[in-house]
C-alpha cells in the first residue's frame, strides 16, 4: 500500500497566511526544496477563507496544536514563521516536514508526513487552539 495514494483530508486556510505562506514557500525552493514543494501542494489543494470565518479548530499559523502520531509519539506545538521557531519552546516551523503537514488541518483529520529520515508516519489532530488575537 503506497502512503502517498491515501485521499488527502480538506484543509482551510485563511487568505493572510495562504498568501504570505506561498512566498515563504517559493523564496525557500532554493534552501528546502522537498519542504517547500510539499507546502506548495498544501496551499495549492487548500480551500482559503477569511480570518473571521475559519472553523476555530482548524490549523492555521499561530495555532497550538496537540497531535498524536501512530508511533505513540504525542506532542503539543505552535505553529510559527520559520524565525520564530524554537524546538526547545515547542514553536514549529511551518517550512518543517510536520509544520507543512499541520497546516489547514482541523480536529480528527489525520494525515502521511515524512520525517527527516524518509520515514513515513500518521498523524491525527487531537487539540487546536487559536493564536491570540492581538
Amino acid at each position: 500500500m503506497a502512503a502517498s495514494r491515501k485521499k488527502l483530508p480538506a484543509i482551510i486556510i485563511n487568505a493572510e497566511d495562504h498568501k504570505r505562506l506561498t512566498a515563504l514557500a517559493s523564496a525557500a525552493l532554493e534552501r528546502v526544496p522537498e519542504v517547500a514543494e510539499a507546502l506548495l501542494a498544501e496551499l495549492d489543494r487548500a480551500r482559503i477563507g477569511p480570518a473571521d470565518a475559519l472553523p476555530a479548530d482548524s490549523v492555521q499559523m499561530g495555532s497550538t496544536v496537540a497531535f498524536e502520531a501512530d508511533n505513540g509519539f504525542a506532542k503539543k506545538v505552535t505553529l510559527v514563521y520559520p524565525g520564530e521557531a524554537d524546538i526547545e519552546a515547542g514553536r514549529i516551523s511551518v517550512l518543517t516536514p510536520i509544520g507543512a503537514a499541520l497546516i489547514g488541518l482541523s480536529v480528527g483529520q489525520s494525515i502521511d508526513w515524512l520525517d527527516r529520515s524518509g520515514k513515513v508516519h500518521r498523524m491525527t489532530i487531537r487539540t487546536v487552539t487559536a493564536r491570540e488575537s492581538a
